[in-house]
């Protein structure tokens, strides 16, 4: 498994009355980048926001280290640093 970033874009008629595009990353662990999309396309949010791929990025390093995924069946969620609390880092 490989891990892929997939950049993609909508319009949302609750923002700006749907003008403005938005985007959000997907970290998504697939074989290819043909089964990172796949996988993206069957997502019920990316059907519901009407979104588009704007690009697919594999990540096998992040600065001198190397990237490897380990399959754990008890995923636990990871810890988010509220906007306050990224400050005071």
């Amino acid at each position: 498994m490989k891990l892929f970033m997939v950049h993609v874009g909508f319009y949302d008629d609750e923002v700006g009355e749907g003008i403005y595009e938005s985007h959000v990353n997907f970290f998504i662990a697939a074989g290819n980048a043909k089964s990172a999309k796949k996988k993206i396309m069957s997502m019920d949010k990316f059907r519901n926001k009407k979104m588009h791929i704007d690009g697919i990025k594999e990540i096998n390093h992040v600065d001198d280290y190397d990237v490897r995924l380990i399959k754990n069946p008890k995923q636990k969620k990871a810890k988010v640093y509220s906007y306050n609390e990224s400050k005071k880092l």
